[in-house]
């Protein structure tokens, strides 16, 4: 099971990739757990500078921006 990790401040961004990956994992009916992350201090110490942050099995693989559903649907698969 893969540990999906959303990191910000619980902005709009934020929000908008939360859904944005439960949707797709959904379609791709992968088996994962998806948590909100918005403690600073756990952000900072991921060394992330621009949230919204997409954070897999422990791994940051997106920031900063929203990745297009079919990049997001790539790195689930991946």
């Amino acid at each position: 099971m893969k540990k999906i990790e959303i990191y910000g401040a619980g902005c709009r961004k934020c929000e908008q990739l939360a859904e944005s990956v439960k949707n797709i994992a959904s379609e791709l009916d992968l088996v994962c757990e998806v948590e909100k992350v918005t403690d600073i201090g756990k952000i900072v110490a991921m060394g992330i500078m621009a949230p919204p942050a997409l954070v897999i099995d422990g791994v940051v693989v997106a920031s900063g921006k929203i990745p297009s559903a079919d990049k997001i649907k790539s790195i689930l698969q991946g």
